[in-house]
């Protein structure tokens, strides 16, 4: 490569943040697997040094992942202008990935580790975590990528990292659908929330309730129905509608959360059917059953 092309290339940039305690330390390790110049705790003031430094490497840091976090939190105000600033270079593409996690799992984390929360002033937990999120707010909102990891092992987490940032993926708009039991709560890191509850329910036929949808005997129960089947095609419509324009506004994920009551059933068919449904649009799909395991274990 000369000297022009590598002047030409586009820097990545990963701004990796997010609720103290979910998972960055496992994040930058994933990144730094992948090749990326990492940096932990920088202060988000001396990120425009920073990236003058990355542009003048010669094409050594074309792909870099920065940690920042409320170690920093004199200089965490000024995080958000800076990305801004920084998404007017014409060779840089800053992304936002947000880890967040369930104030449940973050206390019981915190608890784990004997440490005290950087907001915290010596109270519980439960205070620091309530005024982080208060402060991050706008912060998550503007992140291309958002990770619930309440429910994830590191390698778990590894894996879906590598999902969305690996060079070997095909595309960089990925779609996640997400079934999930409303009586276990509502994700927290979805985008889009369909509720199916009004939908004829497999539990209620005695041979079925110990099935899921993953069995084709459930998933044939669900789909049979003429509301299943005017659901889907309006659904389907609508998708097709909205996911060009996120994929414009350049997130790197959608989560589409589908919910029934136990997350065991009706919600289960119906995420296996749109994840097969949208990658017939060339969509790169995953599909998630947050809480199948649990309605197994149901009496």
């Amino acid at each position: 490569m000369s000297v022009e092309e590598v002047k030409n290339e586009e820097i990545e940039l990963v701004v990796i943040t997010g609720m103290s305690g979910a998972g960055k330390t496992v994040a930058v390790q994933s990144f730094e697997d992948m090749g990326f110049f990492c940096v932990d705790n920088l202060p988000p003031a001396l990120m425009p040094k920073f990236i003058d430094l990355v542009k003048n490497s010669g094409g050594k840091m074309q792909k870099v992942a920065l940690v920042i976090d409320l170690r920093g939190r004199e200089f965490f105000d000024q995080l958000f202008e800076i990305i801004n600033s920084i998404s007017l270079e014409t060779k840089i593409t800053p992304k936002i990935l947000f880890l967040d996690a369930e104030d449940e799992a973050l206390v019981k984390r915190y608890k784990e580790t004997r440490r005290s929360h950087p907001l915290s002033d010596n109270t519980a937990p439960l205070a620091g975590i309530t005024a982080e999120r208060d402060m991050l707010d706008e912060l998550r909102g503007a992140a291309q990528l958002i990770i619930d990891t309440t429910g994830l092992k590191p390698l778990q987490l590894k894996e879906r990292i590598l999902e969305y940032f690996s060079t070997d993926a095909k595309e960089t708009f990925h779609v996640r659908l997400l079934s999930f039991g409303f009586k276990h709560g509502l994700p927290i890191d979805a985008d889009l929330v369909f509720d199916v509850r009004f939908l004829p329910n497999p539990h209620y036929v005695e041979h079925m309730r110990p099935q899921t949808g993953l069995d084709k005997e459930v998933s044939d129960y669900v789909l049979k129905w003429d509301e299943t089947k005017k659901f889907i095609e309006k659904l389907e419509d609508f998708l097709k509608y909205m996911l060009p324009h996120y994929k414009r506004e350049g997130k790197s994920q959608l989560i589409i959360a589908i919910g029934c009551t136990g997350g065991k059933h009706r919600s289960v068919t119906l995420a296996e059917y749109f994840q097969k449904s949208l990658e017939q649009f060339d969509y790169q799909t995953y599909v998630t059953h947050r809480d199948v395991e649990k309605g197994r274990l149901e009496k």
